[in-house]
């Protein structure tokens, strides 16, 4: 198998769940990256050459799909190479037919000859009785996005996980679940929601995880690298995970395709039509000609905290009564990077003017941003109004009368699967800077009673 620079880091976690230094782990994965691979044949037959009498399940969507994980583990384990590095792990075959009568081996399930370990493929559904599992693997339970997206089949999934899978563990018992994701309230989601989860960033985080039936460590390679770089993946925002296989070219023609399912499938960031604020955005191809256009500005939304993003929106007013985003910036980056960007984003789209929150050293940055864009005429303003309140009460007026660009999925990529993935239902959402920030042009151009303060410099 050909492998990219990530796989080295999927190896090390899985190699650290191997050792057990990992009891519970979760790993999110786009198509065709190899998650299977590693996770669902390499992994097993390693699992079983360290402790032969290891007990092993394997659950997928469909039992002819298990069955193929069972018949590829098997040919590793016949290897002799296999044999030279783990030779007290052998299956019931034709050179030890004389001790081995009793030892099964099908499709199904084999068992490794002088020992008590063995393993068991089964389909979503399928039973599991008779001795405990050790290692509990579980390789993409929905075959589709049509099961992904079924209420009926996700409540089938985690009623088989809860009645069936986890009735066959005990203290010491590991699970691993390898997904591409299709929907948030799928099995991780649902875990996500009743149990701890910790997201791994550094190779350290695996030995302080805390100890306990119900503490999850997590991986998520994005297909196109939007979080910030960690040291399990250092990629800059907009690299792609596996470049050799699957190019920048290639991925962004399928977000374009289908945004949405990208978001799930690709960047493992799924998000339920359900309960949106957001039913649709209106689009342009082209902007009014300039004699059409009112006014060249921008909306400047600062960051909070630490995991909060800065946001910067130029768009322009047209004659028409629309708002056109004409760019944005929208980003984690400190202070120190975001204050020359937004001067260039503003001098970029010709902004005459820009309004810039002042709460929680905005007017700092104003200031800084207008030192670096002195052409701009810069104000900055606090907003005193309640976020929920403004964001809920303005959303019709987003959707009417802000125009994005008919591209904005793949010019602006995280800005889109936050806006469009925002829930109606506030402590829903991870994040609400970008809702925020076009709320703002939405109260600035279109409600005739401000309920800011203005301060100009």
């Amino acid at each position: 198998m050909e492998f990219a620079d990530f796989h080295k880091t999927y190896y090390t976690v899985l190699q650290a769940f191997a050792e057990g230094r990992i009891k519970r782990l979760i790993v999110t994965m786009p198509p065709q990256h190899g998650k299977s691979q590693g996770s669902t044949r390499l992994l097993p037959a390693y699992l079983l050459g360290r402790n032969p009498d290891l007990r092993v399940a394997i659950a997928s969507y469909a039992d002819t799909f298990a069955k193929k994980f069972n018949r590829d583990i098997q040919r590793i384990i016949d290897q002799p190479s296999y044999a030279a590095i783990f030779p007290d792990t052998r299956l019931n075959g034709s050179n030890v037919v004389t001790v081995s009568q009793s030892y099964l081996r099908n499709s199904s399930e084999f068992e490794i000859v002088g020992h008590r370990g063995s393993l068991k493929a089964v389909g979503r559904g399928g039973g599991l009785t008779g001795n405990p599992v050790d290692v509990m693997i579980m390789d993409d339970l929905y075959k589709d996005s049509a099961e992904g997206n079924s209420p009926t089949i996700r409540d089938a999934a985690w009623e088989w996980y809860t009645s069936v899978a986890r009735t066959r563990l005990h203290n010491n018992s590991q699970e691993l679940i390898v997904f591409t994701r299709w929907h948030e309230d799928d099995l991780i989601g649902r875990i996500e929601q009743t149990e701890r989860v910790i997201t791994l960033t550094t190779l350290a985080d695996i030995d302080t995880l805390p100890q306990g039936q119900d503490v999850w460590a997590k991986v998520n390679f994005e297909a196109i690298k939007e979080d910030v770089p960690t040291e399990l993946d250092s990629r800059t925002e907009g690299q792609p995970l596996w470049a050799e296989r699957h190019s920048i070219e290639s991925l962004q023609a399928k977000r374009k395709l289908d945004p949405h399912n990208f978001e799930c499938l690709y960047q493992g960031k799924p998000a339920s039509r359900e309960g949106l604020l957001y039913s649709a955005f209106k689009t342009y191809n082209e902007l009014p000609p300039p004699a059409e256009i009112i006014k060249r500005t921008a909306y400047v939304d600062t960051a909070d905290t630490g995991e909060d993003y800065l946001c910067t929106i130029a768009y322009v007013v047209a004659k028409d009564g629309y708002t056109y985003v004409t760019d944005l910036l929208y980003t984690q980056e400190p202070m120190e990077v975001t204050e020359q960007a937004t001067a260039n984003l503003l001098i970029r789209n010709d902004c005459r003017s820009a309004s810039i929150e002042s709460n929680n050293g905005g007017r700092g940055f104003a200031r800084n941003v207008q030192r670096l864009a002195p052409r701009v005429k810069v104000e900055w303003f606090h907003q005193s109004g309640n976020k929920e309140s403004r964001i809920l009460s303005n959303s019709a007026t987003v959707q009417h009368n802000i125009l994005l660009p008919s591209d904005w999925s793949l010019r602006f990529p995280l800005f889109y699967a936050h806006l469009t993935a925002f829930k109606r239902l506030f402590r829903a959402n991870s994040h609400d800077d970008c809702a925020d920030a076009i709320t703002g042009i939405a109260e600035r151009e279109y409600q005739t009673k401000k309920r800011i303060t203005m301060i100009c410099n």
